[in-house]
């Protein structure tokens, strides 16, 4: 049941690590207050899905306040079916990147940022 961390990336003993039960980051976890008693204000967020987690949580995070960038090339997405229609990963990714691009994030890409 569930995921595990991959022992690349797993947090050191001292990282503070949230866990999260649905796709927005904030929804029913404590992340906003770690993040406010920290003084934190911008966030840069990559991972999976597009269209899933990366597209809830920055949006909640707009919502709240945060100033986001969001690494596109460092987030994936997969294909998904619509009534009839299906859609490749790629234009997936590229619709989601597009609505977030703006009123909620700036974009940039890994080497960018780096």
């Amino acid at each position: 049941m569930g995921a595990k961390i991959h022992q690349q990336v797993a947090p050191l003993p001292t990282e503070l690590t949230i866990l999260k039960h649905t796709p927005n980051s904030f929804h029913q976890t404590n992340l906003h207050e770690t993040l406010q008693n920290k003084a934190i204000t911008d966030l840069i967020l990559c991972g999976a899905m597009s269209q899933m987690c990366i597209d809830a949580t920055t949006r909640a995070a707009a919502d709240l306040g945060y100033n986001n960038t969001v690494i596109h090339d460092a987030c994936a997405a997969r294909a998904i079916s619509f009534n009839g229609i299906d859609i490749p990963a790629e234009h997936v990714h590229a619709a989601f990147m597009g609505a977030l691009s703006g009123r909620y994030a700036h974009l940039v890409a890994t080497k960018d940022i780096l």
